[in-house]
């Protein structure tokens, strides 16, 4: 029996969407992407979705071209006359513009927001945004999961003695103390300075460590320079192992150097972005697809999602 809605994918996000659909028992929408010789491209339902509701699945991660194809996706949908448009975006790109921290910048963050609006989304399905207030963004409705769903379970299976949770900066305590308080473990927190974006000038920590086994909890990994010289901070500091659990693996320039060279026992992340797990062996990957499959039910059966996911 087919699903009264429709799951479709942009080409970034395509390996998600297969697993969602696979969790979901259906198949994935028919689509075209074609590419013109000077970059533009275009998209194309091949089915028919009038009144359905569609959900489309992508990333939004760079290059920019991921965003633009998502846009295009939720216009022909709208072009299409769906029902119901819904942009499943594990990773909502840009998020770490949502706010002038100095004269004449960019809001990256609520740019994109009215982008998807103009565009025609109706509701936004994402995870673990860089910062919970880009929700107040949208006039739409935004389901905000929460990968501690999958994480915590994750980490009491590995029952690790002497845990302490860590924060690799002050702006994610509140972040390292939701998992700290579900774990009843301690917590301890980096105070950081950088000298600009992705450079980080001095540390120095907030806490014990010694003797402990740590886990660094984060929402992104991009160069991964916070985390690994967090982690080699707190093994200069006595602690036994130090690992991170990220939600996002941005891994960008040098990251994979970054994580192999560093004390880092091993970096724990999600499946949000692809990434080619061969290309780290300290890299372990858990996929959030069960938890979107399981959201985009809810959302079509107009059930509540707040009760079934930890803050």
């Amino acid at each position: 029996m087919a699903l009264p809605f429709q799951v479709f994918s942009c080409s970034a996000s395509r390996y998600m969407a297969e697993k969602i659909c696979a969790s979901l028992g259906c198949e994935l929408g028919k689509s075209t992407y074609t590419r013109f010789s000077d970059g533009e491209f275009g998209i194309s339902y091949d089915e028919t979705i009038r009144g359905r509701y569609v959900f489309i699945v992508q990333s939004t991660f760079p290059s920019a071209d991921n965003l633009m194809e998502l846009l295009l996706m939720i216009d022909a949908a709208k072009r299409a006359s769906a029902g119901k448009i819904i942009a499943v975006m594990p990773y909502f790109g840009w998020a770490r513009q949502d706010r002038k921290d100095k004269p004449r910048v960019a809001i990256g963050a609520k740019l994109v927001a009215d982008m998807l609006t103009v565009a025609g989304v109706d509701r936004i399905v994402t995870m673990d945004l860089h910062a919970d207030q880009i929700q107040g963004f949208f006039d739409i409705p935004v389901d905000h999961l929460y990968a501690s769903t999958v994480y915590i379970p994750f980490i009491k299976s590995l029952k690790i003695e002497d845990l302490v949770i860590a924060s690799p900066d002050i702006g994610g305590s509140k972040r390292a103390h939701t998992y700290a308080k579900h774990l009843d473990v301690p917590l301890v927190l980096c105070h950081k300075t950088r000298e600009k974006a992705n450079v980080v000038s001095n540390m120095r920590i907030i806490g014990d460590v010694k003797d402990k086994n740590i886990l660094i909890v984060d929402d992104m990994a991009d160069t991964a320079g916070t985390l690994c010289k967090a982690a080699d901070l707190m093994m200069d500091n006595g602690a036994r192992s130090v690992r991170a659990m990220v939600t996002h693996p941005v891994m960008s320039g040098k990251a994979i150097e970054n994580v192999m060279n560093s004390k880092m026992s091993e970096l724990i992340f999600t499946d949000s972005i692809p990434f080619d797990q061969t290309k780290c062996p300290k890299v372990r990957v858990i996929s959030v697809a069960d938890m979107f499959a399981e959201t985009i039910m809810q959302v079509y059966n107009h059930e509540s999602i707040s009760a079934k996911y930890l803050l």
